[in-house]
Formats: C-alpha cells, sequence, structure tokens
C-alpha cells in the first residue's frame, strides 16, 4: 500500500469522524480517484475495523442500525444546520397561521419549538401538540402557545413518550401539521429509527397528521436503521441542509415530496 493511499485513508478518517459517513462519489472527486480506487479504500478501513459499509459509501464502526445516541448528546452535533433547518421549515406554517401542530421528539425539531416561539407573536393561533418532555417544557411556560403533552412510559434515551398508550392517543389527533424528525432517510428503504417503540409513534403521527414536515440534517441522509415507520411517499415535504445525493432527490421528486434546502 503506497503512502497516497495512506494518506488518502487517513482522510478519510478524519471525514468519518467529523461527519460520521462518507460517500464513494464524493471521495473520488475529492481525491481525484476512481471509485474502484475509494473501494478498494474503504475496504481496506473496513478490514482494519475503522468504518461498516453500506450502500454507496461507509460510516463509522460504531454506527451499526440499532445505534442510537442520547438526546443530551445530540443536542450539541450539528447546531448550526438544526437551527437553519427547524427556521426554515416554519415556512408550513407562515405568519397568520391558525392551527394545530404536531412535534416529534428529537433535537432538530426541540430548534424547532424554540424558533417557533420567536414566530408565534406573527401567527394566529398555534395549538401544539407532543409527546417529548424537553419540547413541552421548552414551550410550556408560553401563555400564548397552547401545548398538550402526550403520555406513556418515557424513553429516558430521548425523554419521548412511548408505548401503547402514547399511539392510541395520537390515533385520535388530527393535526395540520406534523413537524417529524428521523434517524436516516434512504431511497430504498424510507425513514427509519432504531427503536421499534419509537418507531410506533412515529408511525402514528405520520398516519395522523394531514401534512408531513420532516426535518432531517445531511448527517441522516443515506443511513437505514433497523426499523422504517414511512415510506418517502408518506411524507410532504423535506427539509435539510445540503442539496441531496441524486438516486435519493430523484426518489423524492418522483414521489412528489417537496424537498427545502435551509
Amino acid at each position: 500500500m503506497g503512502v497516497y493511499a495512506t494518506e488518502r485513508q487517513e482522510s478519510i478518517g478524519r471525514e468519518l469522524s467529523q461527519n460520521g459517513r462518507v460517500s464513494v462519489v464524493a471521495l473520488a472527486r475529492a481525491f481525484g480517484v476512481t471509485t474502484e480506487t475509494v473501494r478498494r479504500d474503504l475496504d481496506a478501513l473496513e478490514r482494519a475495523g475503522a468504518l461498516r459499509r453500506v450502500h454507496g459509501g461507509a460510516v463509522s464502526a460504531d454506527r451499526g442500525s440499532t445505534t442510537e445516541t442520547a438526546v443530551a448528546e445530540r443536542g450539541e452535533v450539528r447546531g448550526d444546520q438544526k437551527t437553519r433547518i427547524a427556521a426554515r421549515a416554519l415556512a408550513a406554517i407562515g405568519e397568520g397561521f391558525r392551527g394545530s401542530v404536531y412535534i416529534d421528539a428529537g433535537t432538530t425539531t426541540a430548534a424547532l419549538a424554540r424558533s417557533l416561539a420567536l414566530h408565534v407573536g406573527a401567527a394566529g393561533r398555534v395549538d401544539v401538540v407532543t409527546h417529548s418532555v424537553p419540547i413541552a417544557f421548552e414551550l410550556g411556560s408560553r401563555a400564548d402557545i397552547p401545548i398538550t403533552i402526550i403520555g406513556g412510559r418515557v424513553r429516558g434515551l430521548t425523554a419521548a413518550a412511548v408505548g401503547s398508550e402514547t399511539v392510541r392517543a395520537i390515533e385520535h389527533l388530527r393535526p395540520d401539521v406534523a413537524f417529524l424528525g428521523t434517524n436516516g432517510l434512504s431511497a430504498e428503504f424510507g425513514l427509519s429509527t432504531p427503536d421499534p417503540d419509537e418507531a410506533a409513534v412515529k408511525r402514528a403521527i405520520v398516519g395522523a397528521a394531514r401534512r408531513v414536515v420532516v426535518l432531517a440534517d445531511s448527517s441522516k441522509v443515506d443511513d437505514e436503521f433497523l426499523v422504517r415507520f414511512a415510506r418517502i411517499e408518506d411524507v410532504d415535504v423535506v427539509v435539510t441542509d445540503a442539496a441531496l445525493p441524486a438516486e435519493l432527490a430523484a426518489a423524492l421528486h418522483a414521489a412528489e415530496v417537496e424537498v427545502w434546502t435551509a
């Protein structure tokens, strides 16, 4: 293995540390080499235990289909991107909106809740429903934002209510807009998350809402986790922070899903 291959692989390792995922096509373009050369680099790194190969690229070795980070840790990652996505997503309700929104649990949706608190003065009336304890706490002190929290067993890792009672309560709702988070978004598998209980709640939200707006920063793109909770065609809008890979962009276009870039 030559020196240049070593330098490439070190660069791939740094990219994985920063973003959690690398793309074969993007790496080939950045290094000025063929995709076959990049695949050989990824194969060598996988044999060394430094990464795990996935369709179109690779992810960190510790990023499996059931890997999940606690909400407190996720809140410190990609904060600027999440804030931009949240601000862009609020266009789904616009000024003067009068109606109900469901806010899913998660760090990007929590950023949306904070943005909503600033936005609501220009809106008519926004009634919020959530099963997220942090989001309910964030908005609970606002007299001008009526909020309902859905109960259930609180899952410590995400600080969100889950379980059959939570799902049943959501199934009796019809919010105008649902702002939904996801762990993974791919053309083939759709929207996915590591935990079956979290997936059941998200599935109920998708089924209940009149319009579904998904907030997904670029680290979620092309990832696939253990449990799918929605197909691409089940959502109306995807809000992200960077251009999407061609395959995913084409699949969203074919499903008539709007893509908003923050």
